[in-house]
């Protein structure tokens, strides 16, 4: 995977630093380096940037404001000499926050974060419209429909998909792995132990999910979202 990549920063010795790694690394394009948030904004449209390297202390705009300003799939790497700024740069969602003098050590860190976040989307993406997935079980590759997904089970090393009119599929599979391909919200992790297609819910049974005749726990950490979804399909 080859992301298109850009520097904006207004320390010129900073922003060449930078320039020079995005050049060595195979994986990235760069396809500018600016002064400023303004210069950078229509080349940034125009190219279709995956990845930004941005400043936080900026004239005319700051790197924190520029970051609402920019496309939903141009992901952020905030540089800066100041650490203050740590929690509102995760707060914009960045990839990475790498403190200057930045060593490639660290720049390619963040890279490599970079290319597994679009890696992990495009697959969903492609999951999404298809909707299905194949899974390995007992030395074969399983194709299992989405629609035909009851709920997951997670034991240990090990997930136990309960699927419309079959026996359960057992495969050596995280299950934080599976959570992160199955589409949401139509599938939600209700407890550490169980993902349930909410489509396939018959009913909530004193904060039971009922499946099938199986009755699957809601742990605390979950309840709130699980709560937000059946609040948004309750008919009051």
């Amino acid at each position: 995977m080859i992301l298109n990549c850009a520097i904006i920063d207004d320390e010129p010795l900073a922003a060449e630093l930078l320039a020079s790694y995005a050049r060595k690394t195979p994986e990235l394009n760069l396809v500018g380096t600016f002064e400023s948030a303004v210069t950078a904004m229509k080349v940034i449209r125009e190219e279709a940037v995956d990845l930004l390297f941005l400043d936080i202390q900026m004239p005319e705009i700051s790197g924190l404001e520029f970051a609402n300003l920019l496309p939903k799939r141009t992901r952020i790497v905030f540089t800066t000499a100041f650490d203050r700024y740590a929690i509102e740069g995760y707060k914009a969602n960045a990839i990475d926050y790498l403190l200057k003098p930045i060593s490639y050590e660290n720049f390619l860190f963040a890279v490599n974060k970079a290319i597994e976040w679009f890696q992990v989307v495009d697959k969903q993406q492609l999951l999404s419209r298809d909707r299905f997935i194949y899974v390995k079980s007992e030395y074969k590759l399983l194709r299992i429909k989405f629609d035909d997904i009851l709920y997951v089970e997670g034991l240990k090393d090990y997930i136990k998909v309960y699927i419309t009119g079959g026996k359960p599929i057992m495969s050596l599979m995280n299950m934080k792995k599976l959570e992160d391909y199955l589409p949401q919200p139509q599938f939600l992790r209700v407890h550490r132990s169980f993902i349930v297609n909410m489509a396939k819910v018959e009913m909530i049974d004193r904060g039971r999910i009922v499946i099938d005749n199986a009755y699957i726990p809601v742990s605390e950490s979950y309840k709130e979202k699980v709560q937000g979804f059946i609040d948004g399909h309750t008919l009051q």
